[in-house]
């Protein structure tokens, strides 16, 4: 069956790093953008970084950019994001997106 599952999440200190990783399953994922989205506490779900399907061509939002870097390798099915210099507003939810949504990955980052 069709399935996307995040994995990589957890509690990591302001300004370290982390790293998610989308895996895909049941679809022919390298055809699909995918992107990354985020939902903190009480708001809304807001989207981070999109990549194309060939991986050639990358957007971040301006609250990540310089910071997150969405990347994929079609060969293993899979999407990823790094993300350093985490900031606590950065903690939240995170889904992946490729034409169908991941069940998601709490990062929180706190002292």
């Amino acid at each position: 069956q069709v399935q996307l599952v995040e994995s990589g999440g957890g509690l990591v200190q302001p300004g370290g790093s982390l790293r998610l990783s989308c895996a895909a399953s049941g679809f022919t994922f390298s055809t699909y953008p995918a992107r990354w989205y985020r939902q903190a506490p009480g708001k809304e779900r807001e989207w981070v970084a999109t990549i194309t399907a060939s991986g050639g061509t990358t957007t971040y939002a301006d609250s990540v950019k310089g910071r997150f870097t969405i990347s994929r390798d079609n060969a293993k099915n899979t999407m990823y994001l790094q993300m350093n210099s985490l900031k606590p507003e950065d903690t939240a939810v995170y889904y992946c997106y490729a034409t169908f949504w991941g069940q998601g990955t709490q990062v929180t980052v706190s002292s």
